[in-house]
C-alpha cells in the first residue's frame, strides 16, 4: 500500500501553521521521521501531527493524489475535510 498523508505542522514561537502533504509506502516510519526532525521541510516546527491520510494500491495513484492536494483546490479540500479539527486547534 502507498499513502498520501497530511501533517499539521505548528510553530508556536512564530505563530505559524502549515499543512504538509506527502506520499510514502510506510506511513508510521515516515511520520516518525517528521516528528524526530529528520525531514528538512518540517524540522523547524515544534508540533507535528498526522491529521489525514488516504491509501492507494499503486505508487503513481498516491503521487497523483499528493499533487492534487497541493493545488489550491486540494488545500481547500483539506480545510473543508478538517473543518472541525481546525476549530478545536489554534496556533
Amino acid at each position: 500500500m502507498y499513502f498520501t498523508y497530511v501533517l499539521d505542522c505548528i510553530d508556536s514561537k512564530r505563530s505559524r501553521r502549515k499543512f504538509y502533504v506527502g506520499t510514502t509506502d510506510d506511513l508510521q516510519v515516515r511520520v516518525n521521521a517528521h516528528k524526530k526532525r529528520a525531514v528538512f521541510t518540517t524540522k523547524s516546527f515544534d508540533r507535528i501531527e498526522l491529521v489525514y491520510y488516504e491509501a492507494c494500491t499503486s505508487k503513481s495513484d498516491a503521487r497523483k493524489r499528493e499533487l492534487q492536494l497541493k493545488t489550491g483546490f486540494g488545500r481547500g479540500y483539506i480545510k473543508r475535510r478538517l473543518e472541525n479539527y481546525l476549530k478545536d486547534t489554534r496556533v
